[in-house]
């Protein structure tokens, strides 16, 4: 019974994290500005991003409030529970981001070919700050790259697993969690409805496939945060999958060099499951990772 009790107080503390993370984005009725114009919009950014800062800020109140009301005891800290740690930092930045870019060869190898620019031109942007002044005076590409990578995972994978884990296992909490991430982009739904932007059909088919997609990278960056037991790496990937989004095979299909590049989407993909596991390997990350301390019997996923 007691296993019982730990795993609906888990769930009930994940559902409390979703509805205080989403709620910032209903700002406060039919009335509030955030409903009167698009999302995209500075100012419905800016105050989204002051409320979401704050509860994301205030999400390990949700992990203590775990600890202290189940019968599960932590050695590791509670930041450390939560991916917040200095040992296997330097593997956990690199490993994860190099096995995302990997995935998405096929995107990458598209984007050289029909890039304008030369290498030479990318490295020199690469390293211009105004280019980076510009970048960080943007509200689109702050929201994009750095806050809703960072509270999205804080909340999402640091603060959900630790309380799953223990009552799931780890391998069933890799799937659970992902639920509650694809649940909480369905606001965009709601916006496309009240803005009308497309038909119902269209919308509801969007919803679909937007679910799935985030529930699949939801697993996928639920898979590094146990294996590594940092925050950094999924963060950084997410970051990355915003700034590439969704693949666009249609496009690559009928690309001149089509044979190119779709030889490099194939090879990305089974490039990324040979190296899914050994760029995972908990011990460059300090072996146990905190997470998988939290079970008797860790599974697979949790070994080197």
């Amino acid at each position: 019974m007691s296993g019982l009790v730990t795993f609906l107080t888990a769930i009930r503390c994940c559902r409390s994290a979703v509805s205080a993370l989403v709620s910032p984005v209903f700002c406060g009725g039919d009335d509030c500005v955030c409903w009167s114009i698009l999302r995209d919009h500075p100012t419905v950014i800016k105050r989204r991003f002051t409320s979401v800062l704050i509860v994301s800020g205030l999400s390990p109140l949700f992990v203590w409030t775990w600890r202290e009301f189940t019968s599960v005891r932590t050695g590791p800290s509670l930041l450390a529970l939560m991916g917040i740690r200095f040992e296997g930092l330097i593997p956990a930045i690199i490993f994860p981001l190099v096995l995302t870019m990997v995935l998405f060869l096929g995107p990458l190898m598209q984007l050289a070919m029909d890039c304008p620019w030369s290498f030479m031109d990318g490295i020199r942007v690469a390293f211009d700050p105004w280019f980076w002044m510009l970048c960080f005076s943007d509200m689109r590409w702050l929201r994009n790259q750095v806050v809703a990578p960072l509270t999205e995972e804080l909340v999402f994978r640091a603060c959900m697993l630790p309380m799953l884990v223990p009552c799931a296992g780890p391998s069933i909490a890799i799937f659970t969690c992902p639920l509650f991430f694809g649940v909480a982009h369905f606001h965009h739904v709601i916006e496309l409805l009240r803005f009308r932007q497309g038909t119902l059909s269209g919308i509801f088919l969007s919803a679909v496939f937007q679910f799935s997609y985030t529930a699949v990278f939801g697993a996928y960056t639920a898979f590094i945060f146990i294996r590594t037991g940092h925050l950094m790496g999924p963060v950084l990937c997410h970051s990355f999958c915003n700034y590439m989004g969704f693949p666009a095979i249609s496009t690559a299909l009928e690309h001149p060099q089509r044979l190119t590049v779709l030889s490099s989407y194939l090879l990305g993909v089974i490039l990324f499951l040979l190296f899914l596991f050994p760029f995972t390997d908990p011990s460059y990350y300090g072996l146990p990772t905190p997470v998988c301390t939290l079970t008797s019997s860790p599974s697979s996923l949790c070994l080197s």
